[in-house]
Protein backbone atom coordinates (compact mmCIF):
# COMPACT_ATOMS: atom_id res chain seq x y z
CA UNK A 1 0.00 0.00 0.00
CA UNK A 2 0.72 3.76 -0.72
CA UNK A 3 1.21 5.29 2.96
CA UNK A 4 1.69 8.93 3.38
CA UNK A 5 2.89 11.21 5.42
CA UNK A 6 2.43 15.04 5.39
CA UNK A 7 3.82 17.81 7.27
CA UNK A 8 1.55 18.78 10.21
CA UNK A 9 0.50 22.32 9.69
CA UNK A 10 -1.42 23.53 12.55
CA UNK A 11 -0.36 26.27 14.50
CA UNK A 12 2.73 25.50 16.02
CA UNK A 13 2.25 21.55 15.79
CA UNK A 14 5.85 20.10 15.27
CA UNK A 15 4.77 16.25 15.62
CA UNK A 16 4.62 14.40 12.80
CA UNK A 17 2.96 11.24 12.16
CA UNK A 18 5.57 8.27 12.25
CA UNK A 19 9.17 8.01 13.22
CA UNK A 20 11.76 7.12 10.83
CA UNK A 21 11.48 3.76 12.97
CA UNK A 22 8.20 3.15 11.78
CA UNK A 23 8.54 4.26 8.17
CA UNK A 24 11.17 1.50 8.32
CA UNK A 25 8.85 -1.26 9.74
CA UNK A 26 5.90 -0.47 6.63
CA UNK A 27 9.08 -1.01 3.62
CA UNK A 28 10.29 -4.16 6.10
CA UNK A 29 6.41 -5.34 5.07
CA UNK A 30 6.45 -4.09 1.46
CA UNK A 31 4.78 -1.20 1.19
CA UNK A 32 5.64 2.09 0.15
CA UNK A 33 6.26 5.26 2.08
CA UNK A 34 6.02 9.41 0.83
CA UNK A 35 7.26 11.75 3.54
CA UNK A 36 6.64 15.51 2.90
CA UNK A 37 9.86 17.37 2.81
CA UNK A 38 10.86 17.87 6.66
CA UNK A 39 7.63 16.62 7.88
CA UNK A 40 10.34 15.70 10.77
CA UNK A 41 12.40 18.51 11.05
CA UNK A 42 10.23 19.01 14.78
CA UNK A 43 11.42 15.92 15.86
CA UNK A 44 14.68 16.00 14.66
CA UNK A 45 14.39 13.65 11.86
CA UNK A 46 15.90 15.10 8.78
CA UNK A 47 14.91 14.19 5.15
CA UNK A 48 18.10 12.43 5.24
CA UNK A 49 17.09 9.95 8.18
CA UNK A 50 13.42 8.89 6.60
CA UNK A 51 15.33 8.20 3.09
CA UNK A 52 17.67 5.77 4.88
CA UNK A 53 14.39 4.26 6.63
CA UNK A 54 13.68 3.78 2.72
CA UNK A 55 11.38 6.28 2.59
CA UNK A 56 10.84 8.88 -0.44
CA UNK A 57 10.60 12.38 0.01
CA UNK A 58 7.75 14.87 -1.50
CA UNK A 59 7.81 18.30 -2.05
CA UNK A 60 4.56 19.23 -0.74
CA UNK A 61 1.64 18.41 0.86
CA UNK A 62 -0.18 17.97 -2.71
CA UNK A 63 2.24 15.53 -3.49
CA UNK A 64 1.92 13.29 -0.37
CA UNK A 65 -2.06 13.07 -1.07
CA UNK A 66 -1.95 12.80 -4.52
CA UNK A 67 0.14 9.64 -4.26
CA UNK A 68 -1.08 8.42 -0.94
CA UNK A 69 -4.11 5.52 -0.26
CA UNK A 70 -3.81 5.57 3.15
CA UNK A 71 -2.62 9.09 4.93
CA UNK A 72 -0.94 8.84 8.71
CA UNK A 73 -1.12 12.43 10.39
CA UNK A 74 -1.51 13.67 14.51
CA UNK A 75 -3.96 16.30 14.71
CA UNK A 76 -7.16 16.83 12.59
CA UNK A 77 -6.49 17.55 9.03
CA UNK A 78 -7.17 21.35 8.47
CA UNK A 79 -9.32 22.77 5.39
CA UNK A 80 -7.04 22.68 2.91
CA UNK A 81 -5.95 19.37 3.75
CA UNK A 82 -9.64 17.97 3.75
CA UNK A 83 -10.16 19.48 0.03
CA UNK A 84 -7.39 17.09 -0.93
CA UNK A 85 -9.28 13.92 0.55
CA UNK A 86 -10.63 11.71 -1.51
CA UNK A 87 -13.40 9.20 -1.70
CA UNK A 88 -10.32 6.06 -2.56
CA UNK A 89 -8.58 7.27 0.97
CA UNK A 90 -8.29 6.18 4.50
CA UNK A 91 -7.24 9.10 6.81
CA UNK A 92 -5.75 7.64 10.19
CA UNK A 93 -5.15 10.54 12.72
CA UNK A 94 -6.54 12.54 15.74
CA UNK A 95 -9.80 13.93 14.92
CA UNK A 96 -12.03 14.95 17.79
CA UNK A 97 -15.31 15.45 15.54
CA UNK A 98 -17.82 15.76 18.39
CA UNK A 99 -16.41 19.08 19.13
CA UNK A 100 -16.40 20.45 15.26
CA UNK A 101 -19.13 20.10 12.90
CA UNK A 102 -17.38 21.99 10.10
CA UNK A 103 -14.43 19.14 10.07
CA UNK A 104 -17.19 16.79 10.53
CA UNK A 105 -19.05 17.90 7.03
CA UNK A 106 -15.59 18.47 5.19
CA UNK A 107 -14.78 14.86 5.74
CA UNK A 108 -18.48 13.80 5.43
CA UNK A 109 -18.34 15.97 1.44
CA UNK A 110 -14.67 13.84 0.71
CA UNK A 111 -15.98 10.90 0.90
CA UNK A 112 -12.58 9.25 2.67
CA UNK A 113 -12.77 6.67 4.98
CA UNK A 114 -11.37 8.53 8.48
CA UNK A 115 -10.73 6.11 11.74
CA UNK A 116 -9.97 8.56 14.85
CA UNK A 117 -6.95 7.81 17.42
CA UNK A 118 -8.59 8.59 19.87
CA UNK A 119 -11.97 6.59 19.92
CA UNK A 120 -9.68 2.99 19.20
CA UNK A 121 -10.03 0.77 22.20
CA UNK A 122 -8.40 -2.00 23.45
CA UNK A 123 -9.83 -5.51 24.98
CA UNK A 124 -9.46 -3.98 28.64
CA UNK A 125 -12.06 -0.76 26.53
CA UNK A 126 -9.07 1.80 27.45
CA UNK A 127 -8.39 3.84 24.64
CA UNK A 128 -4.43 3.19 23.34
CA UNK A 129 -3.90 5.51 20.77
CA UNK A 130 -5.37 8.27 23.29
CA UNK A 131 -3.52 7.31 25.92
CA UNK A 132 -0.02 8.38 25.42
CA UNK A 133 -1.15 11.52 24.73
CA UNK A 134 -3.26 11.84 27.59
CA UNK A 135 0.33 11.12 29.57
CA UNK A 136 1.89 13.89 28.06
CA UNK A 137 -0.72 16.69 28.26
CA UNK A 138 -1.44 15.02 31.68
CA UNK A 139 2.05 15.78 32.72
CA UNK A 140 2.23 19.14 31.18
CA UNK A 141 -0.89 20.55 32.35
CA UNK A 142 0.96 21.10 36.02
CA UNK A 143 4.30 22.32 34.27
CA UNK A 144 2.47 25.13 32.20
CA UNK A 145 -0.18 25.41 35.42
CA UNK A 146 2.84 26.28 37.56
CA UNK A 147 3.86 28.42 35.06
CA UNK A 148 0.44 30.50 34.54
CA UNK A 149 0.74 30.87 38.32
CA UNK A 150 3.47 33.22 38.21
CA UNK A 151 2.30 36.41 39.12
CA UNK A 152 3.77 37.78 35.71
CA UNK A 153 1.72 35.35 33.77
CA UNK A 154 -1.41 37.06 35.74
CA UNK A 155 -1.95 34.40 38.37
CA UNK A 156 -1.86 34.57 41.98
CA UNK A 157 2.17 34.56 42.58
CA UNK A 158 1.64 31.07 44.25
CA UNK A 159 4.72 28.58 44.15
CA UNK A 160 3.23 25.38 43.44
CA UNK A 161 5.37 23.26 46.21
CA UNK A 162 5.46 26.44 48.56
CA UNK A 163 8.34 26.27 50.79
CA UNK A 164 8.80 25.33 54.53
CA UNK A 165 6.29 27.78 56.77
CA UNK A 166 4.33 28.87 53.42
CA UNK A 167 1.41 26.46 52.54
CA UNK A 168 1.44 24.96 48.74
CA UNK A 169 -1.08 25.24 46.03
CA UNK A 170 -4.10 23.66 45.88
CA UNK A 171 -4.80 21.38 42.81
CA UNK A 172 -7.72 20.03 41.94
CA UNK A 173 -7.83 17.76 39.40
CA UNK A 174 -10.95 16.56 37.39
CA UNK A 175 -11.17 12.86 36.34
CA UNK A 176 -9.13 10.11 37.52
CA UNK A 177 -7.97 8.58 34.10
CA UNK A 178 -4.79 8.69 32.48
CA UNK A 179 -4.60 12.68 31.56
CA UNK A 180 -5.66 12.74 35.03
CA UNK A 181 -3.82 10.35 37.12
CA UNK A 182 -0.37 11.77 35.55
CA UNK A 183 -1.81 15.02 36.42
CA UNK A 184 -1.61 13.88 39.65
CA UNK A 185 1.29 12.42 39.90
CA UNK A 186 3.30 15.15 38.92
CA UNK A 187 1.56 17.64 41.03
CA UNK A 188 2.39 15.40 43.66
CA UNK A 189 5.64 14.93 43.50
CA UNK A 190 6.28 18.73 43.24
CA UNK A 191 4.86 18.43 46.60
CA UNK A 192 1.41 20.87 45.68
CA UNK A 193 -2.09 20.00 47.54
CA UNK A 194 -3.55 17.23 45.62
CA UNK A 195 -7.45 16.40 45.36
CA UNK A 196 -8.53 14.31 42.62
CA UNK A 197 -12.51 13.79 41.58
CA UNK A 198 -14.20 11.37 39.56
CA UNK A 199 -17.22 9.46 39.79
CA UNK A 200 -16.12 5.94 39.23
CA UNK A 201 -15.63 4.34 42.87
CA UNK A 202 -13.88 1.72 41.90
CA UNK A 203 -11.31 4.28 40.61
CA UNK A 204 -11.10 6.32 43.35
CA UNK A 205 -9.99 3.14 45.10
CA UNK A 206 -7.54 2.28 42.92
CA UNK A 207 -6.67 5.86 43.20
CA UNK A 208 -6.30 5.69 46.84
CA UNK A 209 -4.20 2.72 46.58
CA UNK A 210 -1.25 4.40 44.26
CA UNK A 211 -0.96 7.88 45.96
CA UNK A 212 -2.10 7.07 49.59
CA UNK A 213 -1.68 9.85 51.98
CA UNK A 214 -0.33 12.65 49.00
CA UNK A 215 -3.60 12.95 47.43
CA UNK A 216 -7.00 13.33 48.52
CA UNK A 217 -9.50 11.17 46.58
CA UNK A 218 -13.57 12.75 46.24
CA UNK A 219 -16.33 11.16 44.48
CA UNK A 220 -17.42 13.46 41.81
CA UNK A 221 -21.08 15.70 43.27
CA UNK A 222 -21.72 19.26 41.94
CA UNK A 223 -21.03 19.79 45.25
CA UNK A 224 -17.39 18.61 45.80
CA UNK A 225 -16.98 20.00 42.56
CA UNK A 226 -17.87 23.37 43.55
CA UNK A 227 -16.43 23.62 47.01
CA UNK A 228 -12.83 21.85 45.64
CA UNK A 229 -12.95 24.71 42.78
CA UNK A 230 -13.67 27.18 44.23
CA UNK A 231 -10.70 26.71 47.00
CA UNK A 232 -8.06 25.80 44.73
CA UNK A 233 -4.89 27.60 43.11
CA UNK A 234 -4.94 25.09 39.80
CA UNK A 235 -7.86 23.50 38.44
CA UNK A 236 -7.28 20.34 36.07
CA UNK A 237 -9.77 19.27 33.50
CA UNK A 238 -9.35 16.16 32.31
CA UNK A 239 -12.90 14.23 31.48
CA UNK A 240 -13.42 12.34 28.77
CA UNK A 241 -16.35 10.30 27.39
CA UNK A 242 -15.04 9.03 24.24
CA UNK A 243 -16.60 9.92 21.09
CA UNK A 244 -18.56 12.76 22.45
CA UNK A 245 -18.36 16.35 23.43
CA UNK A 246 -16.99 16.59 27.05
CA UNK A 247 -19.69 17.28 29.84
CA UNK A 248 -19.47 21.44 31.15
CA UNK A 249 -18.73 21.00 35.01
CA UNK A 250 -17.25 24.09 35.71
CA UNK A 251 -19.84 26.34 35.38
CA UNK A 252 -19.62 30.12 34.37
CA UNK A 253 -20.74 31.10 37.48
CA UNK A 254 -17.99 28.75 39.55
CA UNK A 255 -15.40 30.62 37.61
CA UNK A 256 -17.02 34.02 38.64
CA UNK A 257 -16.94 33.44 42.18
CA UNK A 258 -13.02 31.89 41.81
CA UNK A 259 -9.96 33.51 43.40
CA UNK A 260 -8.01 36.06 40.88
CA UNK A 261 -5.25 34.57 40.48
CA UNK A 262 -6.79 30.90 40.02
CA UNK A 263 -5.40 29.04 36.87
CA UNK A 264 -7.60 26.78 34.63
CA UNK A 265 -5.96 24.07 32.43
CA UNK A 266 -8.36 22.44 30.19
CA UNK A 267 -7.30 19.17 28.81
CA UNK A 268 -10.61 18.19 27.51
CA UNK A 269 -10.86 20.89 25.30
CA UNK A 270 -10.31 19.06 21.97
CA UNK A 271 -13.89 17.35 22.95
CA UNK A 272 -15.13 20.73 23.38
CA UNK A 273 -13.38 21.57 26.95
CA UNK A 274 -14.93 20.88 30.52
CA UNK A 275 -15.14 24.54 31.95
CA UNK A 276 -18.07 26.57 30.27
CA UNK A 277 -15.66 29.47 30.19
CA UNK A 278 -12.91 27.82 28.00
CA UNK A 279 -12.15 28.71 24.33
CA UNK A 280 -9.40 27.06 21.91
CA UNK A 281 -6.33 28.80 22.14
CA UNK A 282 -2.47 27.69 20.40
CA UNK A 283 0.94 27.59 21.67
CA UNK A 284 1.62 31.11 20.15
CA UNK A 285 -1.16 32.69 22.53
CA UNK A 286 -2.00 29.85 25.01
CA UNK A 287 -3.62 31.76 27.69
CA UNK A 288 -6.07 34.57 28.29
CA UNK A 289 -8.04 35.70 31.65
CA UNK A 290 -11.82 35.91 32.33
CA UNK A 291 -13.12 36.69 35.46
CA UNK A 292 -9.57 37.13 36.99
CA UNK A 293 -8.72 33.65 35.97
CA UNK A 294 -5.92 32.50 33.76
CA UNK A 295 -7.09 30.02 31.04
CA UNK A 296 -5.08 27.65 29.43
CA UNK A 297 -6.75 25.75 26.43
CA UNK A 298 -4.43 24.89 23.77
CA UNK A 299 -5.87 22.36 21.57
CA UNK A 300 -2.28 20.32 21.04
CA UNK A 301 -0.94 20.43 23.86
CA UNK A 302 1.77 17.23 23.45
CA UNK A 303 3.32 19.40 20.17
CA UNK A 304 5.30 21.45 22.56
CA UNK A 305 6.92 18.42 23.46
CA UNK A 306 7.27 17.14 19.74
CA UNK A 307 9.65 14.54 20.11
CA UNK A 308 8.75 12.63 23.15
CA UNK A 309 4.62 12.84 21.93
CA UNK A 310 5.94 11.39 17.99
CA UNK A 311 7.75 8.32 19.61
CA UNK A 312 5.07 7.53 21.88
CA UNK A 313 2.16 8.06 19.41
CA UNK A 314 4.02 6.02 17.18
CA UNK A 315 4.43 3.36 19.71
CA UNK A 316 1.43 2.85 19.77
CA UNK A 317 -0.09 3.73 16.69
CA UNK A 318 2.64 1.35 14.47
CA UNK A 319 0.48 -2.20 14.91
CA UNK A 320 -2.77 -0.12 13.42
CA UNK A 321 -1.03 1.17 10.79
CA UNK A 322 0.65 -2.12 9.48
CA UNK A 323 -2.67 -3.83 10.09
CA UNK A 324 -4.89 -1.07 7.46
CA UNK A 325 -1.41 -1.37 5.25
CA UNK A 326 -1.08 -5.26 5.15
CA UNK A 327 -5.08 -6.27 4.84
CA UNK A 328 -6.39 -3.06 3.71
CA UNK A 329 -9.33 -1.03 6.22
CA UNK A 330 -11.95 -3.14 4.93
CA UNK A 331 -10.35 -6.21 5.97
CA UNK A 332 -8.22 -4.83 8.87
CA UNK A 333 -11.88 -2.78 10.76
CA UNK A 334 -14.16 -6.29 9.61
CA UNK A 335 -11.47 -8.43 11.74
CA UNK A 336 -10.62 -6.63 14.69
CA UNK A 337 -13.16 -4.78 16.68
CA UNK A 338 -11.51 -2.23 18.57
CA UNK A 339 -9.83 -0.74 15.38
CA UNK A 340 -13.81 -1.21 14.23
CA UNK A 341 -14.69 1.46 17.35
CA UNK A 342 -12.36 3.59 15.43
CA UNK A 343 -13.92 4.37 12.57
CA UNK A 344 -16.12 7.69 12.37
CA UNK A 345 -16.71 8.84 8.82
CA UNK A 346 -17.07 6.64 5.62
CA UNK A 347 -18.42 7.26 2.21
CA UNK A 348 -20.30 10.44 3.45
CA UNK A 349 -21.44 9.15 6.43
CA UNK A 350 -20.94 9.31 10.16
CA UNK A 351 -20.36 5.56 11.34
CA UNK A 352 -19.90 6.44 15.27
CA UNK A 353 -22.71 6.73 17.51
CA UNK A 354 -21.20 9.26 20.16
CA UNK A 355 -19.82 11.19 17.43
CA UNK A 356 -23.24 11.62 15.68
CA UNK A 357 -24.93 12.26 18.99
CA UNK A 358 -22.84 15.29 20.02
CA UNK A 359 -23.36 16.75 16.65
CA UNK A 360 -26.53 16.14 16.33
CA UNK A 361 -26.43 14.42 12.62
CA UNK A 362 -27.85 10.97 12.06
CA UNK A 363 -25.15 7.78 11.87
CA UNK A 364 -25.22 4.80 9.86
CA UNK A 365 -24.68 1.64 11.70
CA UNK A 366 -20.92 0.25 11.07
CA UNK A 367 -22.26 -2.75 10.48
CA UNK A 368 -24.15 -1.44 7.28
CA UNK A 369 -21.16 0.06 5.89
CA UNK A 370 -18.86 -3.25 6.27
CA UNK A 371 -21.62 -5.11 4.61
CA UNK A 372 -21.97 -2.52 2.07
Amino acid sequence: MKVGVPKEIKTHEYRVGMTPAGVRELVLHGHQVTVEHDAGLGIGSDDAAYRAAGAAIAPDAEAVFADAELIVKVKEPQPQEIARLRADQVLFTYLHLAADKAQTEGLMASGATCIAYETVTDRLGALPLLAPMSEVAGRMSVQVGAHCLEREQGGAGVLLGGVPGVAPAKVVVLGGGVAGTNAARMAVGLEASVTILDKSLPRLKELDLQFGPRATTLFATAAAIEQTVLAADLVIGAVLVPGDAAPKLVTREMVRRMRPGSVLVDIAIDQGGCFETSRPTTHSQPTYVQDGVVHYCVTNMPGAVARTSTFALTNATLPFVLALADKGWHRAVAEDPHLRNGLNVHGGVIVHAAVAHALGLPAVPVEAVLEA
